[in-house]
């Protein structure tokens, strides 16, 4: 029943999705960030500890709850650590009824034609048992568009789908994220190779499958409506993609149907350094500003 009660959370509920997922590559500049130097730890288990303590910090606040945020996507040291001696999953869901996924890639292969696929995974099918048995609802995995090039966002699209398949056969929900890099000269271009691409794929799932999109937010509003819409989606979310949170949310508005999942949009304001009270009011400030451009989106 719970799984039950998950998917129609993350189906039909107005709200965001949480992004808790910064890998090792990325979790330096999220604590510099968050105001915690490189000179406060010294080594990746020091590290992957504080970023932790921050997580836990953000999930038990009072307004980090499924009344606004339904869903949180989790590092994999995040999935198995605790909150309160809880697993941390199962803290999500029965605390705060947050519906917690998992970051399943292992980064970015280089380059070619104009996009970076992800690494290989070959302990997929064990971290997909594992996930399963720590009240994990679905997963997510990133690859990412450099370029309008259409054999390249071809390939990552197959690629997204292929791995969103063996996700599916472990009964897990796949986020598919082909996020195109919001800087880049050609990126309206590139949208449109990706919507085809992405329709294409959709169009040749089973009936009964369903999969999730999370994408970068679109240069012409309402672009991937026809995704939104489709009836093998479950949802669409937006990732920030290095917008601030007030052209984040001003885009995500423009956009009907497509919901928030932000990481640093998430995170902007909070500090190591702040007292719980001024700590809890920020983080609170920035969930409803998401929120309300969710639902306007919504």
């Amino acid at each position: 029943m719970t799984k039950a009660n998950m998917a129609r959370q993350i189906a039909e509920k107005n709200g965001f999705i949480a992004a808790l997922d910064q890998s090792g590559g990325s979790t330096p500049k999220a604590l510099r960030l968050y105001g915690v130097n490189e000179d406060a730890y010294s080594n990746d288990e020091e590290m992957f500890g504080l970023i932790h303590d921050m997580r836990a910090r953000i999930i038990k606040a009072p307004a980090f709850n499924g009344e606004k945020v339904i869903g949180a996507i989790l590092f994999e040291r995040t999935m198995d650590g605790e909150i309160d001696g809880t697993p941390t999953a199962e803290y999500l869901w029965n605390e705060h009824q947050v519906v917690p996924f998992l970051k399943v890639d292992k980064g970015l292969a280089d380059e070619a034609n104009g996009v970076q696929l992800m690494k290989p995974m070959p302990d997929l099918d064990h971290l997909l048992e594992r996930a399963n048995t720590k009240s994990i609802y679905g997963t997510k995995m990133r690859s990412v568009v450099n370029a309008a090039n259409r054999e390249g966002i071809a390939a990552i699209v197959a690629q997204q789908f292929d791995v969103g398949r063996q996700i599916l056969g472990h009964g897990l929900m796949p986020i598919i994220e082909p996020e195109v890099t919001i800087t880049i000269a050609d990126k309206a271009e590139a949208e449109e190779m990706l919507l085809a691409e992405i329709l294409k794929q959709l169009d040749a799932l089973g009936e009964d499958k369903k999969v999730m999109l999370k994408l970068s937010l679109p240069t012409k509003a309402n672009l991937y409506k026809p995704l939104v819409d489709h009836p093998r989606v479950m949802r669409v979310v937006a990732l920030s993609g290095g917008y601030s949170r007030e052209d984040a949310c001003e885009k995500l508005a423009a956009n009907d149907g497509i919901i928030a999942s932000f990481s640093r949009a998430l995170t902007e304001g909070l500090s190591a350094g702040q007292s719980d009270e001024d700590f809890n009011t920020t983080l609170a400030a920035t969930i409803d500003s998401i929120y309300q451009a969710s639902k306007a989106g919504c």
